[in-house]
């Protein structure tokens, strides 16, 4: 550390020092003129109009100092703190993922060298994960559309040849590659999904229409893949309306419901409930199967992260980012329950406002 910046760094903390002093003079000040005042008004003098024992007086005046000390800093104690605050709310934007916060004091506090330079090194942090992370979205973004384009011919030359005469091995091998690739055509398109709406901050193209119909519907679209398994679909809803983006809110219903399909045992069930508060609509997503661990229902709904390390099932931790950021950007909020051998995600949702 330079010479120069030691002197600032102590020159800011002389000053906080004195502020404290300042608190602890004024709190001495009001103290001493409120006894005085009681001496004047003959609170603190006896009869004879003699001043009263020196034991009263000292508790009265520690009494009145804690009192008066505690209310003279909260108020006071705001003005040094407002800065630290400031700070700390940065932060705290900068650590949930918004890297367009920026720290701009301003007048007596922006002035001082010390905190000039808190506040460059602060914004030159942000710039710099700003940066990277648009670096990092570009890179995925076009690397999954360029990725896609050819996944999808090598399916469909393998679909091609399905139709040729080939050995039972043969046909083997060949449902092998269209079905992996499949996958790997699915898993770009989620990625460019989830690009997309990470860098959405607005929400558009909103419209009123029947959450239970777009329900219905999700399930019918999944139906291959849950009739495969003998699954038991316990519907559980009556007809209600949202103010939300529809495209959007079907990816939210089509990634949960293929998770639950994914992971419930042969023969289980999955339930679909819609619950109603007084401002939102709750909707659950149920099935049986195994539950997830606490320490992997912390980072769920982090992309790319899957509670299944081995990476044994079919899935690529990005279905349930997206679930996360098209609720935030609908002002709601989703959880997961599990207990009792199900899972449980639930979706809560701003009511239509009528």
């Amino acid at each position: 550390m330079k010479k120069q910046e030691r002197q600032h760094r102590m020159a800011l903390t002389l000053l906080f020092t004195a502020l404290v002093l300042v608190f602890m003079l004024i709190t001495l000040l009001v103290v001493g003129f409120l006894i005085y005042l009681l001496i004047r008004l003959d609170v603190l003098t006896g009869p004879d109009h003699t001043v009263i024992s020196a034991g009263r007086i000292i508790n009265v005046f520690v009494l009145s100092a804690l009192v008066i000390g505690a209310g003279i800093t909260f108020f006071l104690g705001k003005i040094p703190m407002k800065p630290v605050n400031k700070l700390i709310n940065q932060m705290n934007r900068l650590a949930a993922g918004d890297y367009r916060a920026r720290i701009d004091y301003g007048g007596f506090w922006g002035n001082h060298p010390t905190v000039a330079e808190l506040t460059d090194s602060f914004n030159r942090m942000a710039t710099e994960l700003q940066s990277t992370e648009m670096l990092r979205s570009d890179f995925i973004n076009n690397f999954s559309h360029e990725f896609k384009t050819p996944i999808v011919s090598i399916a469909g030359f393998a679909k091609l040849l399905k139709h040729e005469q080939l050995t039972p091995q043969q046909t083997e091998y060949v449902k092998i590659i269209e079905e992996e690739s499949l996958r790997l055509s699915r898993m770009a398109t989620n990625v460019l999904n989830l690009t997309k709406v990470e860098n959405q901050t607005i929400l558009t193209d909103v419209s009123t229409f029947n959450l239970s119909e777009q329900l219905r519907d999700s399930v019918l679209l999944l139906a291959e893949k849950w009739e495969q398994k003998g699954l038991e679909f316990v519907v559980d809803f009556v007809e209600c309306d949202i103010e939300a983006n529809e495209e959007l809110l079907k990816q939210v219903w089509i990634n949960l419901l293929d998770n639950a399909v994914k992971f419930s045992p042969e023969g289980g069930a999955v339930e679909l409930h819609i619950g109603e508060g007084p401002k939102t609509l709750r909707v659950s997503v149920t099935n049986s199967g195994g539950e997830i661990a606490p320490e992997h229902q912390k980072r769920i709904f982090q992309k790319f992260y899957q509670a299944d390390e081995s990476h044994a099932s079919e899935g690529n931790g990005i279905g349930l980012a997206i679930v996360k950021r098209v609720t935030d950007l609908h002002g709601g909020e989703v959880f997961i329950q599990c207990g009792g051998g199900k899972t449980t995600f639930t979706v809560e949702l701003p009511k239509v406002q009528k």
